[in-house]
Protein backbone atom coordinates (compact mmCIF):
# COMPACT_ATOMS: atom_id res chain seq x y z
CA UNK A 1 0.00 0.00 0.00
CA UNK A 2 1.47 3.35 -1.06
CA UNK A 3 0.85 6.40 1.10
CA UNK A 4 1.90 10.04 1.15
CA UNK A 5 2.12 11.84 4.49
CA UNK A 6 1.34 15.54 3.95
CA UNK A 7 2.59 17.64 6.86
CA UNK A 8 1.87 21.29 7.55
CA UNK A 9 4.89 22.16 9.74
CA UNK A 10 3.29 25.50 10.69
CA UNK A 11 0.10 23.95 12.08
CA UNK A 12 -0.64 24.78 15.70
CA UNK A 13 0.11 21.47 17.38
CA UNK A 14 2.62 19.79 15.06
CA UNK A 15 6.15 19.23 16.34
CA UNK A 16 9.27 17.74 14.71
CA UNK A 17 9.28 14.90 17.27
CA UNK A 18 5.61 14.16 16.66
CA UNK A 19 6.11 14.15 12.90
CA UNK A 20 9.03 11.73 13.19
CA UNK A 21 7.04 9.43 15.47
CA UNK A 22 4.11 9.44 13.05
CA UNK A 23 6.30 8.66 10.04
CA UNK A 24 8.09 5.87 11.89
CA UNK A 25 4.80 4.28 12.99
CA UNK A 26 3.34 4.45 9.47
CA UNK A 27 6.37 2.88 7.83
CA UNK A 28 5.42 -0.41 9.48
CA UNK A 29 2.12 -0.45 7.53
CA UNK A 30 2.68 1.36 4.23
CA UNK A 31 5.29 2.37 1.68
CA UNK A 32 5.58 5.97 2.80
CA UNK A 33 6.60 9.25 1.18
CA UNK A 34 6.66 12.42 3.32
CA UNK A 35 5.86 15.86 1.88
CA UNK A 36 5.91 19.19 3.77
CA UNK A 37 3.79 22.15 2.72
CA UNK A 38 5.46 25.54 2.45
CA UNK A 39 2.76 27.85 1.06
CA UNK A 40 -1.00 28.22 0.90
CA UNK A 41 -2.46 25.83 -1.65
CA UNK A 42 0.61 23.58 -1.59
CA UNK A 43 -1.36 20.64 -0.13
CA UNK A 44 -3.73 20.86 -3.12
CA UNK A 45 -0.77 20.50 -5.46
CA UNK A 46 0.74 17.58 -3.53
CA UNK A 47 -2.59 15.73 -3.25
CA UNK A 48 -3.43 16.24 -6.91
CA UNK A 49 -0.06 14.87 -8.01
CA UNK A 50 -0.36 11.90 -5.65
CA UNK A 51 -3.85 11.09 -6.94
CA UNK A 52 -2.61 11.12 -10.54
CA UNK A 53 0.25 8.84 -9.48
CA UNK A 54 -2.16 6.24 -8.10
CA UNK A 55 -1.26 6.56 -4.42
CA UNK A 56 -3.60 4.56 -2.17
CA UNK A 57 -3.79 6.80 0.91
CA UNK A 58 -3.10 10.46 1.64
CA UNK A 59 -2.41 11.08 5.33
CA UNK A 60 -2.83 14.67 6.52
CA UNK A 61 -0.97 15.94 9.58
CA UNK A 62 -2.23 19.46 10.03
CA UNK A 63 -5.36 21.44 10.75
CA UNK A 64 -8.74 21.68 9.06
CA UNK A 65 -7.41 24.04 6.39
CA UNK A 66 -4.80 21.50 5.29
CA UNK A 67 -7.43 18.75 5.25
CA UNK A 68 -9.62 20.91 3.00
CA UNK A 69 -6.74 21.48 0.58
CA UNK A 70 -5.95 17.76 0.38
CA UNK A 71 -9.58 16.87 -0.31
CA UNK A 72 -9.77 19.51 -3.03
CA UNK A 73 -6.54 18.20 -4.52
CA UNK A 74 -7.92 14.66 -4.58
CA UNK A 75 -11.34 15.51 -6.03
CA UNK A 76 -10.55 18.45 -8.29
CA UNK A 77 -13.17 20.90 -9.50
CA UNK A 78 -16.68 20.94 -8.11
CA UNK A 79 -19.61 20.35 -10.44
CA UNK A 80 -18.74 16.76 -11.34
CA UNK A 81 -19.60 13.88 -9.08
CA UNK A 82 -16.48 12.14 -7.76
CA UNK A 83 -15.80 8.40 -7.87
CA UNK A 84 -14.65 7.66 -4.32
CA UNK A 85 -13.52 4.17 -5.28
CA UNK A 86 -11.11 5.53 -7.90
CA UNK A 87 -9.52 8.23 -5.71
CA UNK A 88 -7.05 7.85 -2.83
CA UNK A 89 -8.48 7.49 0.64
CA UNK A 90 -7.77 10.35 3.05
CA UNK A 91 -6.61 9.91 6.65
CA UNK A 92 -6.09 12.60 9.29
CA UNK A 93 -3.75 12.90 12.26
CA UNK A 94 -4.80 16.19 13.87
CA UNK A 95 -2.24 18.96 14.04
CA UNK A 96 -4.32 22.15 14.15
CA UNK A 97 -6.09 24.09 16.87
CA UNK A 98 -9.71 22.92 16.54
CA UNK A 99 -9.42 19.79 14.33
CA UNK A 100 -13.20 19.77 13.83
CA UNK A 101 -13.21 17.37 10.89
CA UNK A 102 -11.09 14.71 12.57
CA UNK A 103 -13.04 14.86 15.81
CA UNK A 104 -16.36 14.60 13.97
CA UNK A 105 -15.02 11.40 12.39
CA UNK A 106 -14.24 9.89 15.79
CA UNK A 107 -10.49 10.52 15.58
CA UNK A 108 -8.75 11.58 18.78
CA UNK A 109 -7.48 15.19 18.90
CA UNK A 110 -4.31 13.83 20.56
CA UNK A 111 -1.82 13.19 17.72
CA UNK A 112 -0.24 10.18 19.46
CA UNK A 113 -3.59 8.50 20.12
CA UNK A 114 -4.71 9.37 16.57
CA UNK A 115 -1.52 7.78 15.19
CA UNK A 116 -2.31 4.54 17.00
CA UNK A 117 -5.89 4.67 15.68
CA UNK A 118 -4.60 5.14 12.14
CA UNK A 119 -2.10 2.27 12.37
CA UNK A 120 -4.87 -0.05 13.59
CA UNK A 121 -7.25 1.07 10.81
CA UNK A 122 -4.60 0.54 8.15
CA UNK A 123 -4.02 -2.93 9.55
CA UNK A 124 -7.76 -3.64 9.38
CA UNK A 125 -7.77 -2.62 5.71
CA UNK A 126 -4.91 -4.97 4.91
CA UNK A 127 -7.02 -7.73 6.48
CA UNK A 128 -9.96 -6.98 4.18
CA UNK A 129 -11.88 -4.11 5.80
CA UNK A 130 -13.34 -1.37 3.59
CA UNK A 131 -12.72 2.36 3.81
CA UNK A 132 -15.52 4.47 5.21
CA UNK A 133 -17.35 6.64 2.64
CA UNK A 134 -18.56 10.12 3.60
CA UNK A 135 -20.54 12.87 1.92
CA UNK A 136 -19.09 16.31 1.21
CA UNK A 137 -20.39 19.79 0.45
CA UNK A 138 -20.07 21.21 -3.05
CA UNK A 139 -19.67 24.98 -2.60
CA UNK A 140 -19.41 25.71 -6.30
CA UNK A 141 -15.88 27.06 -6.15
CA UNK A 142 -14.41 24.37 -3.88
CA UNK A 143 -15.31 21.39 -1.74
CA UNK A 144 -16.04 21.76 1.97
CA UNK A 145 -15.61 18.85 4.34
CA UNK A 146 -17.56 20.10 7.36
CA UNK A 147 -18.76 23.72 7.30
CA UNK A 148 -19.31 26.94 5.39
CA UNK A 149 -20.99 30.20 6.25
CA UNK A 150 -21.98 33.67 5.10
CA UNK A 151 -22.25 36.77 7.25
CA UNK A 152 -20.87 37.04 10.76
CA UNK A 153 -19.27 33.57 10.49
CA UNK A 154 -17.13 34.81 7.60
CA UNK A 155 -16.40 38.07 9.44
CA UNK A 156 -15.03 36.13 12.42
CA UNK A 157 -12.78 33.95 10.27
CA UNK A 158 -11.49 36.99 8.34
CA UNK A 159 -10.69 38.82 11.59
CA UNK A 160 -8.90 35.80 13.09
CA UNK A 161 -6.87 35.30 9.91
CA UNK A 162 -5.84 38.96 10.04
CA UNK A 163 -4.58 38.46 13.60
CA UNK A 164 -2.79 35.25 12.59
CA UNK A 165 -1.03 37.21 9.81
CA UNK A 166 0.31 39.53 12.52
CA UNK A 167 1.89 36.57 14.28
CA UNK A 168 -0.73 36.09 16.98
CA UNK A 169 -1.47 32.54 18.06
CA UNK A 170 -4.92 31.21 17.20
CA UNK A 171 -6.68 29.83 20.28
CA UNK A 172 -10.26 29.04 21.25
CA UNK A 173 -10.23 32.09 23.55
CA UNK A 174 -9.17 34.36 20.69
CA UNK A 175 -11.93 32.97 18.47
CA UNK A 176 -14.50 33.59 21.21
CA UNK A 177 -13.33 37.18 21.77
CA UNK A 178 -13.43 37.92 18.05
CA UNK A 179 -16.82 36.23 17.68
CA UNK A 180 -18.37 38.31 20.47
CA UNK A 181 -17.02 41.51 18.91
CA UNK A 182 -18.27 40.63 15.43
CA UNK A 183 -21.71 39.53 16.66
CA UNK A 184 -22.18 42.79 18.55
CA UNK A 185 -21.09 44.76 15.49
CA UNK A 186 -23.46 42.84 13.20
CA UNK A 187 -26.38 43.43 15.59
CA UNK A 188 -26.39 47.07 14.46
CA UNK A 189 -26.69 46.17 10.76
CA UNK A 190 -29.81 45.53 8.74
CA UNK A 191 -30.20 41.89 7.65
CA UNK A 192 -28.77 41.36 4.16
CA UNK A 193 -29.30 37.66 3.42
CA UNK A 194 -32.05 35.62 1.81
CA UNK A 195 -32.24 31.86 2.28
CA UNK A 196 -33.44 29.64 -0.56
CA UNK A 197 -34.39 26.12 0.55
CA UNK A 198 -35.87 23.34 -1.62
CA UNK A 199 -39.67 23.44 -2.00
CA UNK A 200 -39.95 26.61 0.11
CA UNK A 201 -40.51 30.29 -0.44
CA UNK A 202 -37.35 32.42 -0.03
CA UNK A 203 -36.76 33.55 3.55
CA UNK A 204 -35.68 37.18 3.73
CA UNK A 205 -34.34 39.20 6.65
CA UNK A 206 -31.59 36.69 7.51
CA UNK A 207 -28.56 38.02 9.42
CA UNK A 208 -26.20 35.07 8.97
CA UNK A 209 -26.29 31.49 7.70
CA UNK A 210 -24.19 28.48 8.68
CA UNK A 211 -24.20 25.36 6.50
CA UNK A 212 -22.84 22.12 7.96
CA UNK A 213 -21.81 18.74 6.64
CA UNK A 214 -21.40 17.14 10.08
CA UNK A 215 -21.81 17.76 13.80
CA UNK A 216 -20.69 19.43 15.95
CA UNK A 217 -20.20 22.75 14.17
CA UNK A 218 -16.96 23.52 16.04
CA UNK A 219 -15.25 23.11 19.40
CA UNK A 220 -14.47 25.56 22.21
CA UNK A 221 -11.40 23.73 23.52
CA UNK A 222 -12.87 20.35 24.49
CA UNK A 223 -16.53 21.43 24.47
CA UNK A 224 -18.51 20.78 21.28
CA UNK A 225 -20.62 23.62 19.86
CA UNK A 226 -23.75 22.36 18.10
CA UNK A 227 -25.84 23.96 15.37
CA UNK A 228 -27.39 20.92 13.69
CA UNK A 229 -27.06 17.88 15.98
CA UNK A 230 -28.66 15.43 13.54
CA UNK A 231 -26.50 16.38 10.55
CA UNK A 232 -23.82 13.76 9.80
CA UNK A 233 -21.46 12.81 7.00
CA UNK A 234 -24.15 10.36 5.90
CA UNK A 235 -27.08 12.83 5.73
CA UNK A 236 -27.79 15.95 3.73
CA UNK A 237 -26.61 19.38 4.85
CA UNK A 238 -27.53 21.23 8.02
CA UNK A 239 -28.77 24.83 7.80
CA UNK A 240 -28.67 27.22 10.76
CA UNK A 241 -29.71 30.85 10.23
CA UNK A 242 -31.25 33.65 12.27
CA UNK A 243 -33.69 36.47 11.52
CA UNK A 244 -32.84 38.47 14.64
CA UNK A 245 -29.66 39.72 16.31
CA UNK A 246 -31.33 40.42 19.64
CA UNK A 247 -28.55 39.90 22.18
CA UNK A 248 -30.66 38.16 24.83
CA UNK A 249 -32.37 35.84 22.36
CA UNK A 250 -29.03 34.83 20.91
CA UNK A 251 -27.43 34.33 24.33
CA UNK A 252 -30.18 31.81 25.07
CA UNK A 253 -29.42 30.17 21.73
CA UNK A 254 -25.70 29.99 22.54
CA UNK A 255 -26.47 28.26 25.84
CA UNK A 256 -28.37 25.61 23.89
CA UNK A 257 -25.51 25.26 21.39
CA UNK A 258 -22.95 24.42 24.10
CA UNK A 259 -25.27 22.19 26.13
CA UNK A 260 -24.22 18.59 26.70
CA UNK A 261 -27.66 17.52 25.46
CA UNK A 262 -28.42 20.13 22.80
CA UNK A 263 -32.09 20.92 22.11
CA UNK A 264 -31.76 23.85 19.75
CA UNK A 265 -34.87 25.89 18.97
CA UNK A 266 -35.86 29.55 18.90
CA UNK A 267 -38.50 31.70 17.21
CA UNK A 268 -35.87 33.59 15.23
CA UNK A 269 -33.96 30.42 14.21
CA UNK A 270 -34.24 28.70 10.82
CA UNK A 271 -32.86 25.19 11.18
CA UNK A 272 -32.96 22.04 9.07
CA UNK A 273 -30.59 19.12 9.65
CA UNK A 274 -30.98 17.33 6.31
CA UNK A 275 -31.35 19.35 3.09
CA UNK A 276 -30.05 18.46 -0.36
CA UNK A 277 -29.08 22.01 -1.32
CA UNK A 278 -29.33 25.59 -0.09
CA UNK A 279 -28.60 28.92 -1.76
CA UNK A 280 -27.79 32.08 0.20
CA UNK A 281 -28.02 35.46 -1.54
CA UNK A 282 -27.12 38.91 -0.25
CA UNK A 283 -28.06 42.47 -1.14
CA UNK A 284 -24.38 43.43 -0.86
CA UNK A 285 -21.16 41.37 -0.80
CA UNK A 286 -20.67 39.68 2.60
CA UNK A 287 -17.87 37.63 4.10
CA UNK A 288 -17.84 33.88 3.40
CA UNK A 289 -15.84 31.09 5.03
CA UNK A 290 -15.27 27.50 3.94
CA UNK A 291 -13.92 25.00 6.48
CA UNK A 292 -12.63 27.81 8.66
CA UNK A 293 -10.74 29.60 5.86
CA UNK A 294 -11.81 33.03 4.64
CA UNK A 295 -13.17 32.78 1.09
CA UNK A 296 -13.68 36.50 0.42
CA UNK A 297 -16.83 38.55 -0.19
CA UNK A 298 -19.76 36.94 -1.98
CA UNK A 299 -23.26 37.99 -3.05
CA UNK A 300 -24.48 34.45 -3.65
CA UNK A 301 -23.38 30.94 -2.71
CA UNK A 302 -24.99 27.56 -3.38
CA UNK A 303 -24.15 24.59 -1.18
CA UNK A 304 -25.02 21.06 -2.34
CA UNK A 305 -24.78 17.74 -0.51
CA UNK A 306 -22.84 15.06 -2.40
CA UNK A 307 -23.23 11.59 -0.88
CA UNK A 308 -20.40 9.02 -0.75
CA UNK A 309 -17.94 11.48 -2.25
CA UNK A 310 -14.75 10.49 -0.42
CA UNK A 311 -13.11 7.42 1.09
CA UNK A 312 -11.85 8.08 4.61
CA UNK A 313 -9.62 6.11 6.97
CA UNK A 314 -11.72 6.52 10.11
CA UNK A 315 -13.85 4.50 12.54
CA UNK A 316 -17.20 3.33 11.10
CA UNK A 317 -20.09 5.73 11.54
CA UNK A 318 -22.04 3.24 13.65
CA UNK A 319 -19.18 3.11 16.18
CA UNK A 320 -19.27 6.85 16.91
Amino acid sequence: MRAVLIVNPNATSTTPAGRDLLAHALESRVKLTVEHTDHRGHAIEIASAAARDGVDVLIVHGGDGTVNEVVNGVLGDCGRRPDAAAAPAVAVVPGGSANVFARALGISPDPIVATNQLVDLLGDYRRGAQWRRIGLMDCGERWAVFTAGMGVDGDVVAAVEAQRAKGRKVTAARYIRVAVREVLASARREPQLTLHLPDSEPITGVHFAFVSNASPWTYANTRPVWTNPDTTFETGLGVFATTSMNVWANLRLVRQMVSRKPRIAAKHLIRNDDVSTVTVTSTTPVACQIDGDYAGLRETMTFTAVRDALSIVAPPAKAL
